[in-house]
């Protein structure tokens, strides 16, 4: 039996139509007719009533659904568990963090956990917190490290997993100066013309937080979307080069704004504190793993 002919049938159970099952499915109608055939011939029981419309399931076609849920789960659970496995006495340690803290923040922080206690061989990917909370989820990595904030939920808020905060980040509106120091773009709900702003996707973490907290406020001012990219560091490149507005982490700034490359583009009001968390698993990690989470909570929890 193919596996991909427990897909077959489920799309079908779900809408009863073979055209519209078979167009979900990518394939024409009458192959699609003919995988449905072959599984019913290799369990040697119908599963459809095809003299109804749209069709429906015999009696062994709904008990057989929830079988084929079953397998399919089981079978989508397997590389997981092996990977489990195989890392069940691993030391290394797996970790997944958003591009702009792995530049900055990561290696700092994990100095000051290395004078405290013993750390062994890292992995780390990279990418978009979107991306990252989706290996969290996978079991592809042990820890995930990112910014949050209670009004921007996290794919990862859930029972299934933990959160430990681990440090506070200011995320500053920041554009290039004039040749006077100041903000060549000021951010003002009251500005005669568009203010060009630098934005993220919505697969990034940064921007999910910069929608949640000041999406109002940026409806009411002129901005006006110039450029759009899920790299912290590219945004702020393209500021350096004085394109637009952009929200940038202060843990990756800092140097810019002291030496005067970059300067604040607005007050107060248009920052946002966000605390930067650890996340794990609710369930058992590796012994290396569990020791590192204790040796975090010991340094960041009164």
């Amino acid at each position: 039996m193919n596996l991909s002919w427990l897909e077959d049938f489920l799309a079908l159970a779900a809408s009863g139509n073979f055209s519209r099952a078979a167009e979900d499915r990518h394939m024409t109608q009458p192959a699609f007719s003919r995988r449905i055939r072959a599984l019913e011939q290799w369990l040697g029981v119908e599963l459809f009533d095809r003299s109804t419309h749209p069709a429906t399931l015999t009696e062994t076609g709904a008990w057989f659904r929830t079988t084929a849920q079953e397998i399919l789960g089981r079978v989508a659970r397997v590389p997981d568990e092996a990977r489990a496995v195989a890392s069940a006495g691993s030391a290394t340690l797996r970790f997944a963090a958003t591009h702009a803290l792995s530049l900055t923040f990561l290696p700092q922080w994990l100095r000051g956990l290395e004078s405290r206690t013993s750390i062994g061989p890292i992995q780390l990917v990279s990418d978009m917190l979107q991306q990252c909370e989706a290996w969290m989820q996978q079991g592809r990595v042990q820890f995930l490290i990112c910014h949050t904030h209670a009004q921007a939920p996290s794919r990862l808020d859930t029972p299934g997993y933990r959160l430990l905060k681990i440090g506070t980040d200011t995320l500053i509106p920041v554009c290039a100066p004039d040749r006077a120091g100041r903000p060549r773009h000021a951010l003002s709900t009251h500005a005669r013309k568009a203010i060009p702003m630098l934005t993220y996707n919505t697969e990034s973490g940064l921007g999910r937080l910069i929608r949640a907290l000041l999406g109002p406020a940026l409806q009411r001012a002129r901005v006006e979307p110039v450029f759009t990219a899920h790299l912290a560091a590219v945004l702020k490149n393209m500021a350096l080069d004085g394109r637009g507005v952009t929200w940038l982490p202060q843990s990756l700034i800092a140097t810019d704004l002291q030496e005067g490359r970059l300067v604040e583009a607005g007050d107060a009001d248009w920052q946002v504190i966000a605390d930067i968390c650890l996340f794990r698993p609710n369930s058992t990690l590796t012994p290396a793993a569990e020791a590192f989470w204790l040796a975090a909570q010991t340094a960041h929890c009164p």
